[in-house]
């Protein structure tokens, strides 16, 4: 249980993408249009060092997955409304394998918001049986990492 009044605001703050959560409709949606600036930058930093793109991107989805967990228990329930740092951490992902392109950060957005709606296998999986915060994150990650692949496909078609 989170009880240090500070660790509890921080948890808060992170879960919910600095309030975006708050959003009244559509707080996942809301949660990966904030997330959306990040595509764009995390793809020019793939471009200059993977190595740190990925680490940027582990340590995004590790953050994630601690704050989920001490989140649903402040907000109770399991994977609340509120909690939209999954998509964060999703977006960031799908990030990993899309050009640094505001076009491509659209067609991201639009694509994961899909993917993390349907939850392809085995993200509907992991949104079933997972337990806390990788439970509230895992599916995101793969919506996310399916996402960046279609995105990219779609943008070397075209």
């Amino acid at each position: 249980m989170v009880t240090n009044p500070i660790v509890r605001a921080l948890v808060i703050v992170l879960a919910t993408a600095g309030g975006a959560g708050y959003a009244p409709m559509a707080s996942g949606t809301v949660g990966s249009l904030v997330a959306m600036p990040l595509v764009p930058w995390l793809a020019r930093v793939r471009d200059g060092s993977l190595p740190l793109a990925i680490a940027i991107g582990v340590g995004i989805a590790a953050l994630a997955i601690w704050t989920a967990g001490r989140a649903e228990e402040i907000f109770g329930g399991k994977d609340h409304s509120r909690i939209v740092i999954d998509e964060v951490a999703g977006m960031t992902t799908a990030a990993l394998f899309v050009p640094a392109t505001w076009l491509a950060a659209g067609l991201v957005f639009v694509i994961f918001r899909v993917f993390d709606v349907l939850k392809p296998y085995p993200a509907g999986l992991i949104d079933r049986r997972g337990r806390g915060g990788f439970g509230v994150v895992g599916d995101d990650l793969v919506a996310g990492a399916y996402a960046g692949l279609v995105t990219r496909l779609i943008l070397e078609v075209l």
